[in-house]
């Protein structure tokens, strides 16, 4: 595999604007052959320029969005293998309800709108049969990939996880936990943050025809110098993945690479 190229965009508003066009379009000519586009995504606050710039553009240039299918990474497990509460402002599903498809269709007529039911997510109770999913849906065209601060997790797969993983539940570390409690205050505090989650793998993440990791913040500094020295998957920092792809490739902005060598 060829290493990922890095790109560097001044902002993160700049990067989702770019992103988002390049989806946008890339869904549409999806559209135009007659066949699906499968768009992988995860939450929290690395994507959320990228999502609000497609519904800003969606808001201006309607687009038919109904062939369009999102395959969420991950969700919180709770116990007896239930998925967190949809209504829960720190759950995956709300994160897609709210700030996915609620801002995509909100300006787009029934006909053009992205279906609840084209947005799918991993089951805790039957882990492997997302994989199956996507591969009978012909795959995911593009995955959108973000990293932990401290410990380059994707997903919710911790230092340790193996290139051939795949959908499975897996066990919170601590620091993915302390992480997602700044990504989602609503929890409170570190108690209320599950310990278990179900997760796409690296191997399910890497299956797709090409990846884009972005890195924002001076938070993300450390991930992506991790990152740029790696040439592979490094399971101790896992978002060396963005080197499997065939066509990978790293977007962060001048707040994330200062200082970089």
């Amino acid at each position: 595999m060829s290493r990922a190229r890095l790109s560097v965009i001044e902002t993160a508003d700049e990067i989702g604007a770019l992103l988002g066009n390049r989806l946008l379009s890339e869904i549409d000519r999806a559209r135009a052959e007659g066949r699906r586009y499968v768009l992988g995504c995860p939450t929290g606050r690395t994507p959320k320029p990228i999502y609000s710039a497609i519904g800003r553009r969606l808001s201006t240039a309607p687009q038919d969005l109904s062939q369009l299918v999102l395959a969420m990474m991950d969700e919180y497990v709770i116990e007896r293998r239930e998925n967190a509460p949809a209504d829960k402002p720190w759950s995956c599903h709300y994160f897609a309800r709210h700030e996915i498809i609620r801002r995509w269709n909100e300006h787009l007529p029934k006909e053009f709108q992205l279906a609840e039911g084209s947005v799918w997510f991993p089951d805790p109770v039957d882990p492997e049969h997302y994989d199956a999913q996507l591969a009978e849906a012909g795959g995911i065209d593009l995955f959108i990939l973000a990293s932990g601060a401290s410990d380059g997790h994707v997903a919710f797969n911790p230092p340790g996880s193996p290139r051939e993983s795949r959908t499975r539940i897996v066990e919170l570390s601590e620091q993915t936990r302390r992480d997602n409690l700044q990504t989602f205050p609503a929890f409170g505090s570190i108690d209320a943050v599950p310990r278990h989650g179900v997760s796409v793998g690296i191997a399910t993440i890497t299956a797709a025809r090409a990846g884009v990791m972005v890195l924002t913040g001076a938070a993300k500094r450390e991930s992506l110098s991790r990152v740029l020295k790696a040439e592979s998957y490094d399971p101790q920092w896992p978002a060396t993945l963005i080197h499997e792809f065939a066509a990978g490739e790293i977007l962060a902005d001048r707040e994330a690479t200062a200082g970089l060598g």
